[in-house]
């Protein structure tokens, strides 16, 4: 006989699948725009262009989705991540109100600035335990915003990017704390990838320096943002720790926001031999030099910036 599969140990180890997060859009018998936040969008065919999600049973747009000829899956970027909590509430009765939408192709809700949104009409619905599957069939596609897509891990998400993004912009999160941060975070995972970090790993962070010396002087500011985060997520891999690399992608998150619209961005060949020292003594093995280093690299940073 086999083992019963406990509901909550179930739904957390689903969890440790890492899904993006859509808001699925409709129109109501009455004209009137629904949604709900969903991370069980899932390609199914190419030819036709066939999509799903699945919904509760028990959720109240059930007979909604049931009704309608259609859908549109609005795929999320990490800057849209109160959305996402948003269209997940069952405190806010009205989702749409001061949300920026326009009506597709197929007169359904488009959610502006998402990565994409495709616009499906319903090709069949399947019961499914305590859900129904939805299969649409593609017939319109739009590209938005050129942004990471906001990710589902473990019952969180991964960049909490709306938040951090108002502590940056507003002045809220100084310079010292996140300073002090850097040192913290990445002093630790310095002495971890000097016990754990493999030679292509340690490859990677000298390529990653390249990468940063690489760029011209007019290089757009989108280059450098992914060059400087790379460096760091480099140093994140080789230290194999999981935790400890969710943290590195909040903090590399701060670090966009702050080269977006705060810090000036231009040509730093001064920090170029700094860089090199860390990923000099991270090849030695040498955590207290990395660390050293490292701290040097920001000073320096702070000093001239």
């Amino acid at each position: 006989m086999s083992p019963v599969i406990e509901p909550a140990q179930f739904r957390q180890l689903l969890g440790c699948f890492p899904t993006g997060v859509a808001v699925i859009t409709t129109i109501t018998p009455d004209g009137q725009p629904a949604g709900l936040t969903c991370n069980s969008f899932s390609s199914v065919s190419l030819e036709p262009p066939l999509v799903l999600f699945s919904l509760r049973k028990a959720s109240r747009l059930l007979q909604t989705f049931e009704a309608a000829r259609g859908f549109v899956i609005n795929v999320l970027s990490d800057q849209q991540d109160a959305l996402s909590g948003r269209f997940a509430s069952s405190k806010i009765e009205d989702k749409f109100d001061g949300v920026a939408w326009r009506a597709g192709a197929l007169g359904m809700p488009l959610i502006d600035d998402c990565l994409v949104s495709f616009e499906c009409s319903v090709h069949a619905a399947h019961e499914a335990g305590d859900h129904i599957v939805f299969i649409g069939e593609v017939r319109h596609l739009s590209a938005g915003a050129p942004d990471q897509a906001l990710v589902f891990y473990k019952g969180a998400y991964m960049m909490l990017a709306e938040s951090l993004r108002k502590l940056v912009v507003q002045g809220r999160l100084g310079s010292d704390d996140i300073d002090e941060a850097y040192r913290t975070l990445y002093g630790t995972l310095l002495r971890l990838a000097s016990e754990r970090a493999t030679e292509a790993e340690l490859d990677a962070v000298h390529a990653a320096a390249d990468a940063i010396e690489a760029h011209p002087d007019d290089a757009p500011l989108k280059e450098r943002i992914t060059s400087a985060s790379g460096f760091f997520a480099s140093i994140a891999a080789a230290g194999h720790n999981e935790a400890l690399t969710l943290m590195a992608q909040t903090m590399s998150s701060v670090l966009r926001e702050r080269m977006t619209h705060v810090l000036p961005v231009r040509p730093r060949p001064d920090l170029f031999p700094l860089r090199r020292k860390v990923a000099h003594h991270l090849r030695q093995r040498d955590p207290d030099g990395a660390a050293a280093a490292l701290d040097e690299l920001i000073r320096q940073l702070r000093h001239k910036g």
